[in-house]
């Protein structure tokens, strides 16, 4: 069974982002100032009962230097706030909407997504043909990261 993914405002996936991501901390550490950027978007995949169990925001930004691996010709699409539901984790929900998202992103011009993804998360984004570029970092406050790339693809998603 395919689970439903859609474009949403962000209104519908902020209280999933804030659990997950953010827990313990208060409401606006997980307000994100490119949520109401021009050309971002959010992105929720539901279960049965239309409960929101996995979500993301895609946003237009340049590859970082020194991965920035299309010398800047190629329309780059970040995205940031993955989370999904640890009742659902394993299930296919995250990969809804990374699917989903990168689709959007594609529909909009990008040749390539990215993101500063935890390390605790490194292969599910490497099963999703993500690649590392560059070292590890530590954003204070959240823990260490790495910079993935990948190219969004021809629709094979």
């Amino acid at each position: 069974m395919a689970i439903p993914a859609a474009v949403v405002p962000v209104a519908e996936i902020f209280e999933l982002r804030w659990k997950v991501l953010r827990p313990g901390l208060p409401g606006e550490s997980a307000v994100f100032p490119e949520d109401s950027a021009p050309g971002t978007f959010h992105i929720a995949a539901y279960d049965e009962s239309r409960a929101v169990r996995a979500c993301v925001t895609f946003f237009p930004e340049p590859l970082p230097e020194p991965s920035s691996e299309s010398g800047g010709r190629t329309q780059a699409h970040r995205f940031r706030g993955m989370a999904s539901d640890p009742s659902v984790r394993g299930r296919g929900f995250g990969r809804a909407v990374l699917a989903a998202g990168i689709a959007e992103a594609r529909s909009r011009g990008a040749g390539v997504v990215w993101c500063h993804g935890r390390t605790g998360a490194r292969s599910f984004y490497e099963r999703e043909g993500f690649t590392v570029v560059g070292e590890e970092f530590e954003i204070e406050g959240v823990g260490p990261h790495v910079v993935l790339v990948r190219t969004a693809g021809d629709g094979a998603d």
